[in-house]
């Protein structure tokens, strides 16, 4: 192609700019409960987060991505691999606008969801109508009611057996320690789940989904020990500080199962979602190379990289506004009601996994959130605010694609 230098550096500043609006935008799933709940600082957040985030992205990023993700195009469609080029500029750039404003706004969007609906645009006005796969596409739409609801409905029964065994009992610090170790057995299992089907599915890991729930059970075992040591060392906290505040004895046990949790959410999220702003990159970087459309591409190491970067950049300079929405305005956050969300989000990420659903962890984190705030009942809960959350996710798809329909063109009338 005449301006493939041009082409090439247009795409690794578009998918820069795309993958710290992934890091501005969605890391807040993985750390805004912890940060809400107190458990952690902000800043101590964002160092954890980069390190995890970084590490999914740079060590299980995969080797390989679809050209063209989610499967929302048909590949055949392309007529030329020039068009192809510029839909993946636009597509990349589309993103990354919308992710700025979503997350300059506090607003919780789904990175996914947004490339998508980048994709949408450009296969409509560059591809044409039947181009788009529009099945997958209401897939996508159905998600934004099952993702909550399940994340929801998981944290209300787990913030309730909290309630139940642990705060509503005449010794809630002795009962924290003993049922601890069982929630911990939970968060093992469901961890080691979430970092198998999402953290290392790149990894070319040829397990089946029993050896997974066994390997998954083992850990959860390691874990339950190693936590069941650890927390036989709490020692309640102050008797001014427990009369100024009830459970602090328990929320002090629950604070360390918070993070853990956290950075294990940041680890899997870095490894897949790390190609939403890659993958297009990929495909112009094959398609310069080749001169052809490919149905995967490869993703080269310096790319992995530059998707690390990206996503540490963004969640430095912008990543607090979308942590302070999740972790504290949504309803009040404590580390027991922290680590029912994050325990309640990985759970139904490994149901959506293994059932094949295009959930959205951002959407499953706020209905999570909203979960443990309904087990307070709807009193806890601030209405504009998650009001304001789910008119942001469904302004997400025709925003991305009115704009990627417009940086095509403009793409298209420059280079053409």
């Amino acid at each position: 192609m005449e301006y493939a230098l041009v082409l090439l550096t247009l795409g690794i500043v578009f998918a820069l700019y795309m993958t710290w609006g992934v890091g501005a935008n969605d890391v807040a799933n993985a750390m805004g409960t912890s940060v809400g709940s107190g458990a952690i600082t902000v800043k101590k957040a964002i160092l954890i987060a980069a390190v995890f985030e970084f590490a999914g992205a740079f060590l299980a990023g995969g080797h390989v991505t679809g050209t063209i993700r989610k499967g929302i195009i048909d590949a055949n469609a392309v007529p030329s691999p020039e068009i192809l080029v510029y839909g993946m500029l636009s597509a990349l750039l589309a993103a990354g606008v919308w992710l700025m404003v979503a997350s300059y706004y506090g607003w919780p969007v789904s990175t996914t969801h947004t490339i998508v609906g980048a994709l949408v645009g450009f296969g409509m006005v560059g591809l044409g109508f039947d181009a788009v796969e529009w099945k997958v596409v209401g897939g996508i739409v159905a998600s934004w009611l099952i993702s909550p609801l399940i994340g929801a409905t998981i944290a209300f029964v787990l913030a309730q057996s909290v309630r139940k065994f642990i705060l509503d009992t005449d010794s809630p610090f002795e009962n924290a320690k003993k049922y601890g170790p069982v929630y911990v057995f939970l968060m093992g299992v469901l961890i080691a789940l979430v970092t198998m089907f999402k953290g290392l599915k790149h990894l070319s890991l040829e397990l089946s989904t029993g050896q997974s729930v066994l390997v998954a059970i083992v850990v959860g075992l390691i874990v339950a020990f190693v936590g069941r040591t650890l927390l036989r060392r709490i020692s309640p906290v102050d008797a001014d500080a427990e009369r100024d505040f009830h459970y602090a004895s328990v929320e002090k046990v629950f604070a360390p199962l918070c993070v853990f949790t956290a950075c294990s959410m940041a680890f899997a999220h870095g490894s897949n979602d790390v190609a939403n702003g890659i993958g297009p990159l990929a495909a112009i970087v094959s398609i310069i190379d080749t001169g052809e459309v490919a149905q995967e591409s490869a993703l080269p190491l310096w790319i992995l990289v530059l998707g690390g970067v990206g996503i540490v950049l963004g969640l430095a300079t912008m990543g607090y506004r979308v942590m302070k929405t999740i972790g504290t305005k949504i309803t009040e956050l404590t580390p027991s009601r922290g680590f029912c969300a994050e325990l309640a989000a990985a759970s139904t990420v490994v149901l959506a996994s293994r059932l094949g659903l295009p959930v959205s962890t951002t959407h499953i984190i706020v209905g999570a959130v909203l979960g443990v705030g309904l087990a307070r009942g709807i009193a806890a809960i601030d209405l504009r605010v998650v009001v304001g959350i789910v008119t942001s996710w469904v302004v997400t798809l025709p925003i991305g694609a009115a704009l990627a329909a417009f940086f095509f063109f403009f793409f298209k009338g420059v280079f053409l």
